[in-house]
């Protein structure tokens, strides 16, 4: 990328209403409009920060990839694996990632680039534009947004590669993108700048009509998440990789991870999160907006993006294959075993029951995870395949097609598992649409959870129970009274299994340095009927995943580093 195409950032008034964000990207096909026709008009201007909403992103990992709009970052963590025979996309197995190919994550790179100098251009023109002049205060609020879009592509992106290039001015035509990483630290140190000054400006929350739009809370959470990655083990100095584009040399640093979360629970009060009786209830929290969300994206009418494409939506992409769903990311047995019994007690206690694993389990199990014998859209899931000629096979399993299933049989799960969490099971069929569901992105749990990570590093232990059982107790958990390592132990089991299939784990095994948890041999449980239709089940290895400490960062492409020779390549690529 040695030039960079003038992106207009004027010229996404006419892609507004697109339904694919590839249309934004597509530089070769978009327009321009005389810059003080954008420039003088709020309004005009509001519809380009629309436009910048396409970089928060949704369920699929990679909008320029086929495959991975329908499934995200979860098929290449602890919790699942990419499903349809088996196929490797994320490019883990084998040799890992290499410069030339890091599966789909491919064009992450480019495309978050892309994004972050549309909004530089916004960033370069606003403050002496005659729109500032004529509404300062709605012109303002506007700006705060691109900051915080800005902030988030950075934060996104730093998960990813270490120390990027600061870029707070527009490449045009003919700019030469050559310039050296900034480090580690001073890339967190400019999204904390930009967060703090979005969330000077943007107000504390928005009514119903603007869900989905930047809030002083959501830029807190953001500082949040990206204080708590840079204080962890992964940043430090003491740890391989290590030097300026690694590290975190903060002495205050869980200190101040640990204030940016309180600073998201003084807005709130420290409330108790939304009650879950059920697991229906919990289910149902991720369906419509509500108060515990903190930042969403929005879909609806009038969303300009794949979330209106069913083929993208989890009810189509993540339902068993009996349904006519594709099944796409497996939960592995591995990380079903987490979910806890209903007692509190772990799969490794006397409570559990290898015969019958789906039994008397914590509640997020059933609202999270479809299994054998889940009652689901009106009928018990079925993946066992029949051992006695009186049985027949589930409609669910690899030969479902021969009783029925409408589905594919190739997309039965390899683990006997399904993600159930996010699908709406009042639709009819899986390739209906709901009204406004959102996919989201930061919500208040995750902010307790923040909160609790950084006071148990600390030591403050009692603080950090307060807040972690404010989540585990919410699941109707037991009240969790460990202290010590159990405690942050116990912390990081509530992550796994409160964020679950949120696109939280690829990256927290990474900055915990957890590498049983990123390489392991992935299990799944065959199901069998017996006479009587006795069913029985085997732990089995479906696929195993290798792991290498180069895949603590992604590589930094090959043609970029190609074109700009000042840009260094990280670690063992």
């Amino acid at each position: 990328m040695k030039k960079i195409k003038l992106i207009y950032l004027f010229a996404a008034i006419g892609f507004f209403s697109m339904t694919s964000c590839e249309d934004v990207l597509d530089t070769d096909a978009l327009g321009s409009y005389p810059n003080d026709l954008i420039f003088s008009d709020p309004g005009q201007l509001e519809k380009v920060v629309y436009s910048a909403y396409n970089s928060t992103e949704s369920w699929g990992l990679n909008k320029s990839i086929w495959w991975s709009r329908r499934f995200n970052v979860e098929v290449g963590s602890f919790e699942a694996k990419f499903n349809f025979n088996n196929l490797d996309r994320l490019r883990l197995r084998e040799n890992g990632w290499s410069a030339l190919n890091a599966g789909d994550f491919n064009n992450k790179w480019r495309d978050y680039f892309l994004f972050i100098n549309e909004i530089n251009q916004f960033l370069d023109n606003v403050d002496e534009s005659e729109a500032m002049k004529t509404d300062p205060d709605k012109v303002s609020i506007l700006k705060g947004e691109m900051q915080f879009l800005r902030a988030n592509l950075y934060a996104k992106m730093i998960k990813m590669f270490g120390g990027l290039p600061i870029f707070e001015t527009a490449f045009g035509l003919g700019s030469e993108f050559n310039l050296p990483r900034n480090s580690y630290e001073e890339c967190v140190t400019f999204i904390v700048k930009e967060l703090d000054e979005a969330a000077a400006v943007l107000p504390i929350t928005r009514p119903a009509s603007e869900f989905g739009r930047a809030t002083k809370l959501a830029a807190l959470a953001v500082k949040s998440r990206t204080l708590l990655f840079a204080a962890s083990k992964l940043h430090d100095p003491s740890t391989a990789p290590k030097g300026a584009l690694y590290d975190y040399t903060k002495a205050t640093k869980w200190q101040d991870a640990a204030d940016a979360a309180k600073a998201v629970i003084d807005l709130v009060g420290g409330r108790d999160l939304i009650a879950t009786p059920d697991a229906e209830a919990y289910q149902k929290l991720f369906l419509s907006a509500n108060q515990d969300i903190l930042f969403a994206r929005p879909y609806g009418e009038t969303l300009y993006d794949f979330g209106l494409d069913v083929n993208s939506l989890p009810d189509q992409t993540q339902s068993p294959s009996g349904y006519g769903g594709w099944g796409l990311s497996s939960p592995t047995h591995n990380f079903a075993l987490e979910f806890n019994m209903a007692d509190g007690t772990t799969t490794s206690g006397a409570s559990y029951n290898d015969a019958n694993p789906n039994a008397n389990r914590e509640m997020r199990y059933y609202a999270d995870l479809n299994y054998q014998g889940a009652i689901f859209r009106g009928r018990p899931v079925d993946y066992a395949l029949a051992l006695d000629p009186s049985q027949t096979d589930g409609l669910d399993s690899p030969n479902g097609s021969d009783i029925g299933s409408s589905g594919n049989d190739n997309h039965s799960s390899k683990t006997g598992y399904n993600i159930r969490k996010f699908q709406d099971e009042s639709l009819k069929t899986t390739t209906e649409v709901s009204a406004g569901r959102p996919y989201i992105l930061y919500r208040l749990a995750e902010i307790y959870l923040n909160y609790a990570e950084a006071q148990a590093e600390i030591g403050n232990d009692e603080e950090a129970k307060t807040y972690l059982n404010k989540v585990s107790i919410r699941a109707l958990q037991p009240l969790i009274t460990v202290t010590g390592d159990a405690l942050k132990e116990a912390i990081k089991r509530e992550r796994r299994i409160e964020l679950a299939f949120e696109g939280h784990n690829f990256w927290d095994e990474r900055r915990w340095m957890n590498s049983a948890n990123l390489g392991f041999d992935i299990k799944g449980l065959k199901w069998e009927k017996g006479a009587g239709g006795v069913l029985t089940n085997t732990e089995y290895t479906v696929v195993t995943r290798p792991w290498f400490d180069k895949q603590y960062y992604l590589p930094i492409p090959n043609q970029e580093i190609q074109k700009a020779s000042a840009l260094l390549q990280n670690e063992g690529y």
